[in-house]
């Protein structure tokens, strides 16, 4: 267990001590989709689904997720973001939303898990503004893409 982190030497969950590292500049790009039926996504990107702005609204649960990671994911540090960016792109040749958030901070602990979690949470607010039309959508192809800072440098998906 010692090459995982969030372990001690005697195996129990603990938060790692960052209290050493150097700040700095750390980003990280998330992507995922949402797949559903053609009549969904005509919904969505007409603006006419029931409950409105399903994109809208996705953004800013994004948004929001990024800024409350810390209390999704227990051993994850608070951090002070400097910028959350989420887009969609809509398919329509296999109907589906893809989103990507790109989550920044200057600090001493990467934002992986805030870039994830703003994906997963905008993705869950699509399905959750459609699912009375379509509860058969699927969300899918969560992951990182990309993180940059720390001592780690840099990682780049294949």
């Amino acid at each position: 267990m010692s090459d995982l982190t969030h372990f001690d030497a005697h195996g129990q969950a603990h938060m790692v001590d960052v209290s050493s590292k150097t700040p700095s500049h750390r980003t990280a790009v998330a992507v995922g989709r949402i797949e559903m039926l053609e009549g969904t996504l005509a919904l969505i990107t007409s603006g006419t689904a029931m409950k409105g702005d399903v994109l809208g609204v996705a953004r800013i649960a994004g948004i929001q997720a990024a800024k409350k990671t810390s209390d999704l994911i227990p051993l994850c540090h608070p951090l002070p973001l400097t910028r959350v960016a989420i887009t969609f792109d809509t398919n329509g040749a296999t109907p589906s939303v893809s989103c990507s958030a790109i989550v920044e901070t200057v600090g001493v602990t990467g934002v992986e898990m805030e870039a994830l979690t703003a994906v997963q949470i905008a993705l869950l607010t699509v399905y959750d503004m459609c699912k009375a039309v379509d509860r058969e959508m699927t969300i899918t192809g969560i992951r990182l893409l990309e993180k940059h800072g720390g001592k780690s440098g840099t990682f780049k998906a294949t």
